[in-house]
């Protein structure tokens, strides 16, 4: 006996051929992308972990000999290591929160239904110029400006971050249900009472989302700007492997990794909080 009609699976919604054939030139590009990357990406030289690695057995015997000598993990320089890793999270927090000051208003200039055309998109363009300049570049700029130091760290982190929360905090913006503004513009409230009352409670969770995610990656990148002089543990880092004293970098890099790791977690719960 077969079965109802309305206990029968409908079968998948299918795409219309015009679809179909736009996926599959948008994945056959992907794949032609790769296959013409192969060769100058250097791809063909995997093989050479393996055949040729003295070298990184040299580097790992050294990395990890102290944590397989309690002596030599015990005489490691803890104290400079973990002082030098929050002076770096300091340098996060600070950038991150100078690049909130300066995301909050251009990321609601450059949102479409808060500005008009003529201001969001020469915001939205300027959020492409900043986010496309290096941490790198940005952080020699500044230390030639104000000389080697933390500072010149912060200041690189607030532009690259800036430009990134402002752009996420637009889209947030442009996201919101129109209802709450339309009730504040209904009581004849100015277009500033309308982005207070009626935008601000609808994005801030969001937001506060968005500068944790940044706050954890800032952490990450002001490692890497400790490389070129501007503070914090990547001049300490920097200085093990140039002195080929891979013990330290593996004591360095642990600290970094058990830093960044409790980092995560604690934005993780304030995330679990907020949304």
């Amino acid at each position: 006996m077969s079965a109802p009609a309305s206990d029968t699976i409908p079968p998948p919604p299918s795409k219309p051929l015009s679809a179909r054939a736009f996926d599959l030139l948008l994945w056959g590009g992907v794949i032609a992308l790769l296959v013409i990357s192969f060769k100058p990406a250097e791809i063909d030289k995997f093989p050479q972990l393996f055949t040729d690695a003295s070298k990184m057995q040299g580097f790992a015997s050294g990395f990890f000999s102290p944590f397989g000598d309690p002596k030599a993990f015990m005489a490691a320089d803890w104290e400079l290591y973990i002082g030098k890793m929050w002076q770096t999270i300091q340098m996060a927090l600070w950038g991150t929160a100078l690049a909130i000051v300066v995301a909050i208003p251009l990321g609601l200039l450059g949102a479409r239904n808060i500005s008009p055309w003529w201001i969001q998109q020469p915001v939205r363009r300027l959020l492409d110029l900043i986010r496309s300049i290096p941490d790198l570049v940005v952080a020699l700029i500044f230390i030639t400006a104000v000389g080697l130091g933390p500072f010149a760290g912060v200041m690189a982190l607030m532009f690259n971050t800036g430009g990134v929360l402002a752009k996420l905090f637009a889209e947030a913006v442009e996201s919101i249900d129109k209802g709450p503004v339309e009730g504040v513009r209904a009581t004849g409230a100015v277009k500033l009472a309308e982005v207070v009352w009626g935008v601000i409670p609808q994005v801030a969770p969001l937001w506060t989302s968005y500068a944790l995610y940044r706050f954890e990656s800032s952490s990450r990148s002001a490692t890497v700007l400790g490389l070129i002089g501007a503070g914090g543990v990547g001049q300490v880092l920097l200085d093990s492997i140039n002195g080929f004293q891979y013990d330290q970098t593996g004591c360095i890099v642990l600290v970094i990794v058990v830093a960044v790791s409790l980092i995560d977690l604690l934005s993780q719960i304030i995330r679990t909080r907020l949304l």
